[in-house]
């Protein structure tokens, strides 16, 4: 009897042992944290959801966008990058292996907007000739989606002045110093800059309906996603990650705006709290319900992606490889929430 507790103990020693997280000191890039686009990731990290799955040492760099965040993976100072799903395909396309593991964004909140000075000038796409574009960060998911617009209209990249102004208060003003004439942000700074009439929105994917109606699919945005490599050799680290933002997003579902409110760093409010609670209503319907990826979103992405960047050829693309549900579906079952 003793001799079969002991072995009991020891296998549920060996299980417990198995499921410990490789790294507990995981490291997380992000590009323009307080942007709504990260609020899951913020409410992960306030909620203590990293802590409570053993990753007692992890920390969180806030970079000035997708790009850069992506780079201090791509260089090693970062182990996982949270931005948008778009750059596995995109560094696919470059030889590098990259997949993303669990959703945050069903919809990239990105919007496009022009100064009101210059709003009575624009009547489509092809009106952006010649402007100047402020984007989170060159080659970030804020300069994607205007690259997409000015595909639209029969535009080219080139065709615009791109420049990075980084992402919340750095926005405002490069538009109130009319240092850019576009932007393609996140909010809660465009609809404070909209809120005030500083700008006119011409295209949002701030919704479901209209991602649908720029994309003509559903487009997959804010995610956690890693080098393969990575995710090969620290299993349950990545488990870990996933199994705390789906808490995040289970619960996000029931909170009240100002339970998010009460979460959320007080500096990321802009110093306006009805104003960030109005952006957040704006774009509550943006987040994942469940994590999970769809094979439409990610067609959606590819096809978006090739009609404006010529070196991604849709047939060379493994889409399958750029991201996985196998542990969002874990994490489900964790938290008694099957899909």
């Amino acid at each position: 009897m003793r001799f079969i507790t002991v072995m009991l103990a020891l296998a549920f020693a060996a299980g417990a042992y198995a499921q410990q997280v490789e790294k507990r000191d995981v490291h997380i890039a992000v590009g323009g944290k307080s942007a709504l686009y990260y609020l899951p990731l913020v409410l992960t990290e306030r909620l203590g959801y990293f802590k409570d799955e053993g990753l007692t040492n992890f920390r969180i760099s806030d970079f000035a966008g997708g790009t850069r965040s992506l780079e201090a993976v791509v260089g090693g100072s970062a182990d996982v990058v949270s931005g948008a799903y778009e750059h596995t395909i995109n560094m696919q396309s470059r030889k590098q292996n990259f997949q993303a593991f669990v959703l945050a964004g069903a919809a990239p909140q990105i919007s496009v907007a022009i100064s009101s000075k210059l709003a009575d000038k624009y009547k489509s796409p092809k009106d952006l000739k010649g402007l100047k574009v402020g984007v989170s960060a060159p080659g970030s998911s804020t300069n994607m989606v205007i690259n997409y617009v000015l595909a639209q209209g029969g535009l080219k990249p080139t065709d615009v002045a791109i420049i990075g102004v980084g992402q919340g208060a750095t926005v405002i003003a490069a538009i109130e110093q009319g240092r850019v004439d576009v932007v393609s942000q996140t909010d809660p700074a465009v609809t404070m800059l909209e809120k005030d009439g500083k700008v006119k929105v011409i295209a949002e994917t701030r919704t479901l309906e209209g991602t649908q109606k720029l994309f003509g699919g559903p487009m997959p945005a804010g995610s956690l996603y890693a080098p393969i490599e990575f995710i090969r050799k620290n299993p349950n680290t990545v488990q870990a990650l996933t199994n705390a933002m789906v808490r995040t997003l289970i619960w996000m579902q029931d909170a009240t705006p100002q339970q998010i409110l009460a979460t959320v760093p007080e500096e990321y409010l802009l110093g306006n709290k009805a104003m960030y609670l109005f952006a957040y209503n704006n774009v509550k319907t943006a987040y994942s319900k469940d994590g999970y990826f769809s094979d439409a979103g990610a067609k959606t992405t590819l096809k978006a992606l090739a009609s404006f960047n010529p070196n991604i050829k849709p047939a060379e693309i493994n889409l399958a490889q750029t991201y996985t549900n196998e542990f969002v579906k874990k994490a489900h079952a964790k938290h008694g929430k099957q899909k």
